[in-house]
């Protein structure tokens, strides 16, 4: 393993930087991802070239933290309106979050990941496009058709989103 790190180290941490622009997390989620590689090693069937399946597991890894990130961010605005001395605007604001979260949970994954992106991680759309493999234009689309699906599924009028 240690001969497989020296290996692909530098182009694990590469990928990974290119999708999260953060030096840090690329170096945390290169080093946790020949973590995961060491413990399942034993499934690596060589249908794909080494570096491939190790940036496979690095980016599921960034988008597992992307999902915690996203949950946390959702967390703290529970905690503001829970701070809130209105009730009835809480009781409201939290009726339409799990609303919105239940609707977001149904959307085609990808339109899901472009939505949490950009609404969440406030990433540009070249970003998200880039990470998933995409065009700007598709990252937008893709966002603009999920955000009309929400405003339709949740029941608001265009003018209130």
């Amino acid at each position: 393993m240690e001969e497989i790190y020296k290996r692909y180290s530098q182009i694990v941490f590469h990928f990974l930087y290119a999708r999260c622009g953060d030096g840090e997390l690329a170096e945390d989620l290169m080093q946790e991802t020949f973590l995961k590689a060491l413990e399942a090693i034993d499934t690596f069937d060589g249908s794909c070239k080494m570096s491939t399946w190790l940036c496979q597991i690095g980016k599921h890894l960034l988008y597992q933290h992307w999902e915690k990130s996203n949950r946390a961010k959702l967390e703290m605005l529970e905690e503001e309106m829970k701070a809130s001395n209105d009730t009835e605007k809480e009781v409201m604001f939290k009726m339409e979050l799990t609303d919105v979260w239940d609707i977001l949970q149904t959307l085609p994954t990808d339109m899901r990941k472009v939505i949490e992106l950009r609404a969440l991680s406030d990433m540009s759309y070249k970003e998200i496009g880039g990470m998933l493999g995409k065009s700007e234009n598709w990252a937008r689309v893709t966002f603009y058709r999920g955000k009309m699906i929400l405003i339709r599924e949740a029941g608001y009028g265009k003018d209130e989103m």
